[in-house]
């Protein structure tokens, strides 16, 4: 039997009653421990009061809204995983949610199975490698992946999960392509459209990030995936 500290602590916030107690139900058999809460509101208190190792929540809630928990979470915590749960598909949403900070994004109805192994990816870290390797020089840039933290001249960016985990991938494969299947399947866990969209909206992010060296680049090559350049 796996003991409770071992469990990874999730954080569940769903207004279908029933939905959550599924869920909970079924992930609490396993190696999950599942909290509760049914609104934006009851989910920030759960949040300060037990310090989740990652929420899954809702999107459209009484009270407050998913995505406006999480956008005050995100004042003080950007790298807790968040995976939004929504029967809402429109692309607009999606690119908001990752743009207020969720780091995936499961469509209802969903297999239980699935949610299982979104959790896991997002909880997932690359083996700490030795000192000297830790950090990667990108132009005028310093990254730490195991910080999840991007330097420029002593200003401090914050990473999520999901940006760090990709970063590093390109830095690893710096001036060669990254195959974008490779990718979606190491973090994803599979390459459908939805989530090759879900990627680009995260490149798009990083770029962002790094825009103050032009000399560092993120290319897309067209169906193939992206390269990370210094010129």
């Amino acid at each position: 039997m796996i003991e409770t500290m071992n469990k990874i602590k999730v954080l569940l916030v769903e207004d279908e009653q029933t939905l959550a107690g599924i869920i909970k139900d079924t992930l609490e058999g396993k190696e999950f421990e599942i909290e509760l809460a049914y609104n934006g509101i009851e989910g920030l208190e759960k949040y300060q009061e037990i310090k989740p190792d990652i929420i899954v929540t809702d999107i459209m809630m009484p009270e407050m809204d998913g995505f406006t928990m999480v956008r005050e979470i995100r004042k003080t915590n950007q790298a807790i995983p968040v995976l939004f749960l929504s029967a809402r598909s429109a692309a607009n949403d999606v690119v908001e949610g990752f743009e207020l900070g969720g780091n995936d994004y499961l469509k209802k109805p969903f297999g239980m199975s699935e949610l299982i192994v979104r959790i896991k990816a997002l909880l997932s870290r690359v083996p700490v490698k030795p000192v000297e390797t830790t950090d990667y020089r990108l132009g005028n840039y310093r990254f730490d992946p195991i910080t999840q933290n991007l330097f420029l001249f002593g200003e401090k960016q914050a990473l999520s999960n999901r940006e760090s985990e990709i970063l590093k991938r390109l830095c690893d494969n710096k001036n060669q392509v990254l195959p974008m299947k490779d990718v979606l399947l190491d973090l994803w866990g599979d390459d459908s459209f939805f989530n090759a969209r879900s990627l680009h909206v995260f490149i798009t992010k990083l770029r962002h990030k790094l825009s103050k060296d032009p000399s560092i680049q993120i290319l897309n090559v067209r169906g193939i995936g992206y390269k990370l350049i210094e010129n």
